[in-house]
């Protein structure tokens, strides 16, 4: 594996984790405003856990859930993908560290440390794939609403919140790619001769023809006859 590589690849996983880590706290993952006068215009805004208003006096407020099970579907769904996503992204640092070439955690067996840095590539996939889905039904729920006419409720756009999250998952599976294909290319090894002597052989077979060759040198054609 290339150790270059490698520290890209867990340079990418790491700030990956970071971002979802401060994607599942924001506030702003979906952003609307009611507009009136200047006295009665606010904005409201959900994330996965909790919704807030904002007057234009700087006062908010905010509301948690009170029901787990009252919530729709896939705010439920998209809660348990980032947690997920966390948790994924954890095994995926560690797995890389400890394989990792520069690393001494995993010993000197190089072979055993590729494969778990395999590992930790596909922890860091699978951590992008569940923040990608996370976010982006989140997002397609909020445009289904958006451009329902029928639709009774308050219309939301997407928040930063979500941006957050589709950059997160993009740098994961980029950082996961990477240690995949590593692992890949780093198990074609070179095909050597099927036979490679000793030193001991080598140094006897030397001296063998050193004695052949000074013996001719020696006893000449003439000394025979």
């Amino acid at each position: 594996m290339d150790p270059i590589l490698e520290v890209v690849a867990l340079c990418l996983g790491f700030v990956s984790w970071v971002m979802v880590g401060v994607a599942i706290p924001n506030r702003y993952w979906r952003v609307s405003s009611l507009d009136g006068t200047v006295i009665t215009t606010s904005t409201l805004y959900e994330n996965l856990w909790m919704s807030c208003a904002t007057d234009s006096t700087g006062v908010h407020n905010c509301r948690e859930f009170p029901s787990l099970l009252a919530l729709s579907g896939y705010i439920q769904a998209s809660r348990a993908l980032m947690i997920a996503s966390i948790v994924f992204g954890t095994f995926g640092l560690v797995a890389t560290l400890i394989g990792m070439q520069c690393s001494k955690a995993g010993g000197e067996n190089y072979v055993l440390k590729g494969r778990i840095a395999g590992t930790g590539g596909a922890f860091f996939l699978l951590q992008g794939l569940c923040t990608m889905v996370s976010v982006s039904w989140y997002a397609f729920n909020i445009t289904q609403e958006f451009f329902n006419p029928l639709y009774p409720g308050q219309k939301y756009e997407i928040g930063e919140g979500l941006y957050i999250g589709w950059a997160s998952g993009t740098l994961a599976i980029c950082g996961g790619a990477c240690l995949m294909f590593s692992c890949k290319f780093g198990t074609k090894e070179k095909i050597g001769y099927p036979y490679q002597p000793t030193r001991g052989t080598v140094y006897s077979v030397s001296a063998s023809k050193r004695d052949a060759q000074s013996a001719q040198s020696t006893y000449g054609k003439n000394a025979y006859v």
